[in-house]
């Protein structure tokens, strides 16, 4: 699993939107616990608009540990393009 921080990348200062569009640019699904995001991913959903993917967990909902096995899993067990242009919301649920 690559992973790279906002922070990391230098692009913690841009808007969602515009963090999505570069998630889409490197066809890396956004992993956050920011639910601004969710209003993002939901409205280029409901239009169409192609992006790579957000994976969800509220801040409060998942503990890291359960956090990271769940991102493990995706990792290991889905291609790209199962979470392209959909919301996956963690934990994960049987």
């Amino acid at each position: 699993m690559d992973v790279i921080t906002a922070q990391d990348d230098g692009r913690d200062e841009l808007d969602d939107p515009l963090l999505l569009d570069h998630a889409t640019e490197l066809d890396w699904a956004l992993v956050t616990q920011d639910d601004d995001f969710l209003a993002e991913a939901t409205r280029r959903m409901q239009a169409a608009i192609h992006f790579s993917g957000v994976i969800y967990a509220h801040q409060l909902g998942i503990t890291i540990g359960r956090f990271i096995d769940a991102l493990t899993l995706i990792s290991l067990g889905a291609d790209r393009d199962y979470i392209r242009n959909r919301i996956e919301w963690l934990p994960l649920r049987r």
